[in-house]
């Protein structure tokens, strides 16, 4: 994404993906224009290309940098638990906190992978599928441990996937729940729905 370097290169390149990224949640990637970013940041129109190659590059680069950082965050968790009961509720946490924190790249991550170029859309999809695949390690190992029922790994990893992050979608931070109580009963549910009679 980025071409300029320096302070100031890299305070403008930040200001142009924060800039973008309001734009594409509020009127949608395909009506975003590079002229109405550059605008935002106040940069002549042409100049904007010192910064990114193309519209379409910024929302490949966008996504990828969402789902690295989602991966490495995950990865770097001390706390997953030691059995798969608590590894599922530690996901549980994890990916709903993350999640809620960061609603624009969530919004954009999901919404907008159709606008993205063939090649741009596999590789977002491939580090999609590998953080899924932490979800359905754990799963697999509460079947295979006899702690969990026999399951289809992958739907049952996608149903669980859908409701945690339509949560930051629903979500308000003042509301009648804090993310804590909406954490603890998104980890009841899960658990509740895979592992029956493990907190009775």
């Amino acid at each position: 994404m980025a071409r300029t370097k320096g302070s100031v290169g890299v305070d403008t390149q930040k200001a142009i993906v924060a800039a973008a990224k309001r734009l594409i949640v509020d009127h949608g990637f395909e009506a975003m224009t590079l002229r109405q970013l550059a605008a935002e940041v106040g940069l002549q129109a042409g100049s904007i290309y010192r910064y990114i190659d193309s519209k379409d590059q910024l929302l490949a680069d966008l996504m990828s940098e969402h789902m690295d950082a989602l991966i490495a965050a995950w990865q770097a968790l001390d706390e997953k638990g030691d059995t798969p009961v608590t590894q599922l509720a530690a996901f549980v946490a994890f990916h709903i906190r993350y999640h809620v924190e960061r609603r624009s790249d969530v919004f954009i991550a999901n919404m907008e992978l159709r606008a993205l170029r063939d090649t741009a859309r596999e590789q977002v999809v491939a580090r999609r599928r590998s953080y899924e695949k932490n979800l359905q390690d754990i799963l697999k190992d509460g079947v295979e441990q006899g702690l969990f029922p026999d399951m289809d790994l992958e739907v049952t990893a996608f149903a669980i996937l859908a409701m945690l992050t339509g949560v930051c979608f629903w979500y308000r931070e003042g509301g009648r729940l804090s993310v804590e109580e909406v954490i603890r009963l998104h980890e009841r549910l899960v658990l509740q729905g895979v592992c029956s009679g493990v907190l009775e």
